[in-house]
């Protein structure tokens, strides 16, 4: 199996579940908590992408 794009994937899904449970923590400020679910979400995407290209 390809490491290239599943590494990317895998942490970004560990990311944004991370910030996705943050969403309810009051310490944390709201574009705190928005930057740690983007942040994962575009591993996921850019891990997807790569997954796709080097499976061709």
């Amino acid at each position: 199996m390809e490491r290239e794009g599943l590494i990317p994937t895998v942490l970004g899904t560990a990311v944004t579940i991370t910030g996705m449970s943050l969403r309810n923590n009051k310490a944390l400020k709201p574009i705190y908590r928005g930057s740690i679910i983007g942040f994962g979400l575009a591993h996921v995407v850019l891990g997807a992408i790569d997954l796709v290209e080097h499976r061709r």
